[in-house]
């Protein structure tokens, strides 16, 4: 299907090969102002991007002819796509699925029945990361936190909540990239740095620390993989 034309918009390539889906899709996100183009199965995805440019990509999993997980490797093979905001759209709860899925290069997970406010709510958030990331450097407000990384201050509806420097340090760093799931070694790297010796158990300690003073819903455990910032409501 041929995209809509709206300047400056970001653009939104949606592949699943369920029809009504594309429809509900191609809907919602042309009604907010998104340019919209679509393709039936991984196969074809692979020739509209590179005509497309797409800024963000919606890609079903379980597709014909190429499914969700080896046109993702494909596309984060062409340089162009190596950056590319990559959602997966999937029926299946397997967590085999999951996990695959972010091997594969995804930066987010999204399972149906897609609720079309949520979907939108986490995409808006995604377009003023990317349009402004200074802003999130010294402040982040998503889901009901705000975090103050200047003054080390973490703020629940207006509630001041105190975190320890690390667990502070953790929620901060997840917070930033909502849409990034990070192994536990690679929160080590960025949090604890290559010159302290801890454990991987160190991050799982700390993430549980975290849940217990902003709340369980914030962090998510992606099975296999790691964790997330949730940015569902």
């Amino acid at each position: 299907m041929q995209p809509t034309v709206t300047p400056n918009a970001y653009k939104i390539l949606v592949v699943d090969d369920d029809p009504d889906i594309v429809e509900l899709l191609e809907y919602n996100l042309r009604k907010e102002g998104y340019e919209v183009a679509s393709a039936p199965d991984g196969r074809k995805a692979l020739e509209v991007a590179p005509q497309f440019g797409p800024d963000i990509i919606l890609l079903d999993v379980m597709m014909p002819h190429l499914d969700g997980i080896a046109a993702c490797r494909q596309l984060r093979e062409l340089p162009r796509f190596k950056d590319t905001y990559i959602i997966f759209l999937t029926a299946r709860a397997e967590e085999f699925s999951e996990v695959a899925a972010f091997e594969a290069g995804a930066d987010d997970f999204i399972a149906k029945p897609i609720k079309p406010r949520a979907l939108l709510s986490r995409l808006a958030a995604f377009v003023r990361r990317d349009k402004d990331p200074q802003v999130q450097l010294d402040t982040i407000e998503i889901n009901g936190l705000k975090i103050d990384r200047t003054g080390f201050a973490v703020f629940q509806e207006g509630r001041k909540i105190t975190l320890p420097k690390k667990e502070f340090e953790l929620l901060a760093f997840l917070a930033a990239s909502p849409h990034k799931v990070f192994g536990r070694d690679e929160l080590l790297q960025n949090i604890w740095g290559n010159d302290v010796f801890v454990l991987a158990r160190t991050v799982d300690v700390h993430v549980r620390k975290v849940r217990e003073k902003v709340g369980d819903h914030h962090i998510q455990t992606i099975k296999g993989v790691g964790y997330k910032f949730n940015t569902d409501n």
